[in-house]
């Protein structure tokens, strides 16, 4: 009996434009959220402009496509939309929430 594999995200920065930080900020959040529920979360370096999230091989976010960069509440949204859609995220759910909630 095989267990199915972890979630493996994948975030290739661009290196000419200096996106180490960001990427790795984006990974801590990330971890910081869904810790053991992720297999891993690699930091791939890339050139010529690119900033793009993926998880399982599924694009999730990039950064021309989607206009910029995603917050940590948006990023952690997309990924738990992949790996647990009935999953809360609490206060980043409630913020989306208020904003489409005319009440």
């Amino acid at each position: 009996m095989s267990e199915k594999p972890l979630p493996a995200i994948r975030i290739t920065y661009c290196t000419q434009c200096l996106w180490l930080l960001r990427a790795g900020w984006m990974a801590q959040e990330l971890l910081s959220t869904f810790g053991t529920d992720l297999g891993e979360v690699t930091l791939v370096p890339g050139t010529g402009g690119i900033f793009t999230i993926s998880c399982n091989d599924q694009l999730i976010w990039e950064r021309k496509r989607d206009g910029g960069f995603p917050d940590a509440a948006k990023l952690k949204q997309l990924v738990r939309d992949v790996i647990d859609p009935d999953r809360d995220l609490g206060h980043a759910d409630r913020k989306t929430q208020k904003k489409t909630d005319p009440a």
